[in-house]
């Protein structure tokens, strides 16, 4: 039953997050949450695997499309999320140790998330200044960031993604989301390789994937697909009201643990 219902949980998520360059995770890791069938530690791997996948497809599927690709941008970015995402994920590991249960884990987790998700929703909503960086440190820079939180928070790619990319090389929403899908496949890669190294997969129930992998197919192949049909202007409305649900399944998952 729990499977069933992350599926659809999935489905809905990546495509929703795959058109608004957020990942899925920014709603498949609250929801999970809020269900409570799984560990934190559990809840972030299937979160990572499902935004995995759906990388994976989505970008394949812009590719294919035509959509063109700086491909200076994508390199320097996803390597720096690949560090980014090792980093991230060693500190996700290093708060199961210290704290002694995983609330305090979960609600740390929660509280970067809104703070995240307000400075998305004010960036897009503001006509805020935007800068056009272009040596590569700054794309390693921005990556090394994007990574760390999207495997700490487990959320797998996340609203600072878009929002930050926008900000730092002026580039359009639409690019923005293709090039966050990009950089979230690197950085779920390296999360998942550590992961793998570090703790592996034995401690959580691997049935799951059943669910989860061809969720993260389907809800891939709809966000792309919607991606190239819908305007710049329906992107950021679908964006924000994104992030209004988040925020708000954020902030009800928080007085929970209070």
């Amino acid at each position: 039953m729990v499977g069933i219902i992350y599926f659809f949980v999935i489905v809905t998520a990546n495509t929703i997050g795959a058109v608004s360059g957020m990942g899925g995770g920014v709603l498949i890791k609250p929801i999970f949450d809020f269900i409570g069938a799984h560990t934190v530690a559990a809840i972030s791997f299937y979160s990572s695997v499902a935004v995995f996948t759906m990388s994976i497809v989505s970008t394949s599927r812009q590719l294919m499309s035509g959509r063109k690709i700086n491909w200076k941008i994508v390199v320097w970015v996803s390597t720096g999320a690949v560090l980014g995402g090792i980093l991230g994920n060693s500190t996700f590991e290093y708060f199961l140790r210290i704290f002694a249960n995983d609330d305090a884990v979960q609600m740390i987790q929660i509280i970067l998330t809104i703070i995240m998700l307000l400075f998305a929703f004010f960036y897009t909503t503001y006509d805020w200044k935007n800068f056009q960086l272009r040596y590569s440190f700054w794309y390693l820079f921005c990556g090394l960031i994007l990574g760390f939180f999207a495997s700490l928070l487990g959320i797998g790619g996340g609203p600072i993604n878009v929002s930050l990319l926008m900000l730092m090389f002026s580039v359009s929403i639409k690019e923005a989301t293709m090039y966050s899908i990009c950089t979230i496949f690197f950085s779920q890669l390296s999360n998942l390789v550590t992961m793998g190294v570090s703790s592996g997969f034995g401690n959580f129930d691997l049935t799951i994937l059943i669910y989860i992998v061809p969720a993260g197919i389907i809800g891939g192949m709809l966000g792309a697909k919607l991606s190239n049909v819908l305007s710049e202007k329906k992107v950021t409305t679908v964006f924000q009201l994104v992030i209004i649900c988040v925020l708000l399944i954020n902030c009800y998952n928080g007085f929970q643990l209070l």
